[in-house]
């Protein structure tokens, strides 16, 4: 790439994250629809188990709509059976640049009951992913997000709410009730924990979002989560064993969210659950906070801070030297 080029994309860049996000929607509400932003560690399972739940709640008789915010884009292909759909933001850039105009035919698709999309992100190393789930958010309230009327609406987010696009739903209050997924290991809980961070973030500043539970994914039964949510304060909505049966079906893209599978069972709880479960605002934890919920010998909990010196800095002898300062004597 010439000098030029990459000034012209770095440009093209600064103008795009300069653009505003559109102001909340304040028209009539048509009908009473829980918005649920589901949030958890990349790998932590969240999109396999959004996937059998949304099927569940379909097969309960609820309308959902599913809406992948991961730019990783898996959450409907688990529930399509690893077919891969077009993403909003890659089919609103095909039809901008053919001058046509997107519609919900080209990015929402259905299994039995269950309506599915996702927002998509933009190609490696050409954009923020977080100002594609903006971008993403605008495209739907455009293509009548608000007059849809579903029961439930899940958003299956990636849990780095660090960045501005993907805390959105708790930042501008698009969603009345947030849950985490984790598992019993440090880093799922970490990112559980910066979530409830953000969450209680944005109540100090007026927001209105609370915490409805934990999603506990390959529970192996240490305990750790259960612990968790005890110390944030946030109930226990359902705990999916870490079982193999469960890992299989996973790798293949089965839906096991139904009355004729074994963890049928599992998801109609859940399914209950999330529908009653009130948000909640949580206690976040302290870093070491987190790292009392394990063994020290599991984590480093037990390693002591040592200060560097300046002789350390230096792999030797540091002497002070000498002050040029002008000290006055005190008349």
């Amino acid at each position: 790439m010439s000098v030029n080029a990459f000034l012209d994309e770095v440009a093209a860049l600064r103008a795009e994250a300069d653009v505003e996000p559109d102001p909340v929607h304040t028209g009539e509400v048509t009908k009473e629809t829980q918005i649920i932003a589901i949030y958890g560690k990349g790998g932590s399972g969240k999109s396999f188990a959004l996937a059998n739940l949304s099927y569940m709640m379909a097969q309960q008789g609820k309308r959902v709509l599913l809406i992948g915010c991961d730019p990783k884009s898996d959450t409907t292909s688990l529930l399509f059976g690893g077919k891969a759909t077009p993403t909003i933001i890659e089919t609103s850039a095909r039809k901008k640049l053919a001058g046509e105009e997107i519609s919900i035919e080209d990015v929402c698709f259905q299994r039995d009951g269950v309506f599915a999309m996702e927002l998509g992100g933009p190609e490696v190393g050409r954009g923020c992913g977080g100002r594609g789930i903006i971008h993403g958010f605008e495209t739907l309230e455009k293509l009548g997000f608000h007059d849809w009327g579903f029961d439930y609406v899940l958003l299956d987010f990636l849990g780095d709410v660090v960045c501005g696009g993907f805390g959105l739903p708790i930042a501008r209050d698009m969603c009345q009730k947030v849950i985490v997924v984790a598992s019993n290991d440090l880093q799922s809980l970490y990112v559980a924990n910066n979530v409830c961070k953000a969450v209680e973030y944005f109540r100090k500043m007026g927001g209105n979002v609370g915490v409805a539970g934990i999603l506990i994914n390959k529970d192996d039964g240490s305990g750790e989560a259960q612990a968790f949510a005890r110390a944030v304060g946030i109930p226990e909505l359902i705990s999916i064993p870490a079982h193999e049966d469960i890992r299989k079906k996973s790798a293949n893209y089965q839906i096991i969210g139904t009355s004729e599978s074994q963890w049928g069972p599992l998801f109609e709880q859940l399914a209950e659950n999330v529908a009653t479960a009130p948000p909640v605002r949580p206690t976040p934890l302290d870093q070491d906070g987190l790292l009392a919920l394990f063994k020290p010998e599991d984590t480093g909990g037990n390693f002591k801070l040592m200060p560097a010196s300046q002789a350390d800095m230096r792999g030797g002898v540091f002497e002070t030297k000498p002050t040029l300062e002008v000290v006055y004597d005190h008349v």
